[in-house]
């Protein structure tokens, strides 16, 4: 499938999101970078990534030698039962782990640039292909990524969540932006500080990206004494793949649910690492945590969590009956169980994850309120009669009806619609309609207009975002993170290709002049090194001599350097 039919064959709310790949984009000196960091994390990590690795980049379409097409991956993907697409930078969690759901990789469009070849805080294609898509190939981690999709979907996010994404965000366009000043990096870093900062109890989707860093990102598999690297920040990145084999440096601790509870600096190397034993070992971990998540458990304390959460979150009643909108209220019984919830600003009513017809946001622009519980005298819940039934219970269309609950929450108005699913009935409308609960508290009144009450014995299960994504959407697509790098220079861009071409056979007239002419492109000196054949011993030598040059009058780039000079062919 072409980039065209892949965002064609997406879900609407998610082709905003995504951008096509122009890859003409990527420069000479671009591919540079690339050919760079693929040579030295393969040479260094032969050894201490999981063995699937290698494996893995062959069968996932990334090739050592230049940027991966987009289409170069599909092709490979799609034996595995997967996708890419590419996005530009940091994308909503929610949006992110959808796509995960769907068995799509997100690839980061832009490539890091050579000042910040060892570690980017942004995302981009390196960490995004070569560190995400290797393990793609092994069943369980396959299994568990998309697991984990599932699950970040439901998570509950707070406002503060939100808050941190978009300060990290616009710290890494800061600092990958070639004309951002000192003062402009320091500006986000204080306002990334500033909104990690807020302390709080973390939300579900707090807890659940710790442990998605923790594993997928910064990921051993193993023993603590004999372990090898599978996060894909560990094996897109020189720096922290070395640093993490530092037992001094960086502590081994073996991976349970608990590594929720370590949070994370994504501006900085880690100062811990997770061991899992193996790649099922995963799963478990995931699950466990996912059984204590308010998806599966439902219920009062579940409704208040999403208002403790201020976001957009969904109840489902055991009915199947969804309700999606800003929760504010829950009103429990003597023992706890929710019986009345409520919510404020626009709601949707769905059902299995389709909005009902005329009960969308605009319908219930205002908030939504309803009964959680059965009926007195009934001894099934309210959804389960059928409709010979209600009229046998004086609950008949076009007719006065009063409702009253075990809780004391009284419903009495003119009934004018049942609607019903599967044999079971959702949702009754009243006109004339007047709630009150056990105190005489009135939750509803007859100039408020038509009143909706949905049916359901209990709330299932509370989660967060929307039922019907398509219908209410939450998250808009952002305008580019940074705007488009140019190639740069045009006659050093030629030099990048010209180097390139020598391993080919192409000359290498001009070469020296050229060397000359950019005294501090140490990228280029590398890359004449691995060129083989193609580079006489003079400047070979002249190359070597240089960097050494480089590395004496630049301290930041000594390290680089040094990779450079150990493993000169």
């Amino acid at each position: 499938m072409t980039q065209q039919e892949i965002v064609a064959s997406l879900p609407a709310h998610l082709r905003p999101f995504v951008r096509l790949q122009d890859y003409g984009q990527y420069s000479a000196r671009d591919q540079a970078v690339w050919r760079f960091i693929m040579r030295q994390l393969t040479r260094r990590l032969g050894d201490s990534a999981h063995p699937v690795y290698l494996e893995g980049l062959a069968r996932t379409g990334i090739a050592l030698d230049h940027i991966p097409s987009v289409e170069e991956m599909n092709a490979c993907l799609a034996e595995l039962g997967w996708q890419a697409v590419v996005v530009d930078g940091f994308i909503p969690p929610a949006i992110f782990m959808e796509f995960q759901a769907l068995k799509i990789l997100v690839i980061a469009l832009e490539m890091r640039s050579v000042d910040h070849i060892f570690y980017t805080p942004a995302p981009d294609i390196v960490h995004e292909s070569a560190g995400h898509a290797p393990f793609i190939v092994d069943v369980d981690y396959a299994e568990f990524l998309q697991r984990f999709g599932e699950i970040g979907m439901k998570a509950i996010a707070s406002h503060q969540d939100f808050a941190q994404y978009e300060a990290v965000r616009h710290l890494s366009i800061v600092k990958e932006t070639a004309d951002s000043t000192a003062a402009d990096v320091a500006a986000a870093e204080r306002a990334l500080e500033e909104a990690m900062a807020v302390t709080e109890e973390p939300s579900e989707a707090a807890l659940l990206t710790r442990l998605h860093w923790w594993t997928v990102e910064y990921g051993l598999v193993g023993e603590l004494d004999n372990y090898r690297l599978f996060g894909a920040g560990l094996l897109s990145s020189l720096g922290e793949s070395r640093n993490s084999l530092d037992d001094q440096r960086v502590k081994k601790l073996p991976l349970t649910v608990d590594a929720v509870h370590y949070p994370y600096d994504i501006t900085r190397q880690q100062p811990q690492l997770f061991v899992t034993r193996s790649c099922h070992h995963l799963g478990q971990v995931l699950e466990e945590f996912a059984a204590a998540m308010c998806f599966q458990r439902g219920g009062a304390e579940s409704l208040r969590k999403a208002i403790a959460a201020g976001t957009v979150c969904t109840a489902r009643y055991d009915s199947g009956i969804q309700v999606s909108g800003q929760f504010v209220e829950v009103l429990c019984d003597a023992v706890g169980k929710a019986v009345y919830l409520r919510t404020s600003g626009p709601t949707q009513l769905a059902w299995r994850d389709t909005e009902i017809y005329g009960h969308g946001t605009s319908a219930h622009a205002e908030g939504f309120g309803s009964p959680v519980g059965k009926l007195k005298d009934l001894s099934r819940c309210l959804s389960e009669y059928s409709v010979d039934e209600l009229r046998a219970h004086h609950i008949v269309i076009g007719e006065p009806v009063v409702l009253e609950f075990l809780s004391g929450i009284t419903v009495r108005g003119r009934l004018q619609q049942v609607l019903r699913r599967d044999h079971r009935n959702l949702l009754l409308s009243f006109s004339d309609c007047t709630v009150t609960d056990l105190q005489g508290r009135l939750l509803f009144q007859p100039a408020w207009g038509q009143y909706d009450m949905a049916v359901g014995a209990t709330i299932d299960s509370v989660y967060g975002g929307t039922a019907d994504r398509e219908r209410y959407q939450l998250y808009k697509a952002a305008p580019a993170a940074a705007p488009a790098r140019t190639g740069g220079d045009v006659t050093l861009q030629g030099l990048y290709r010209q180097v390139a071409a020598l391993a080919a056979g192409g000359g290498a007239a001009g070469l020296a002049a050229g060397l000359d002419a950019w005294p501090d492109e140490w990228l280029l000196r590398a890359e004449l090194l691995e060129a083989g054949a193609g580079v006489d011993e003079a400047l070979r030598q002249r190359a070597l001599a240089d960097l050494q040059r480089c590395a004496a009058a630049r301290e930041d780039l000594q390290e680089v350097i040094g990779l450079v000079l150990e493993t000169a062919p």
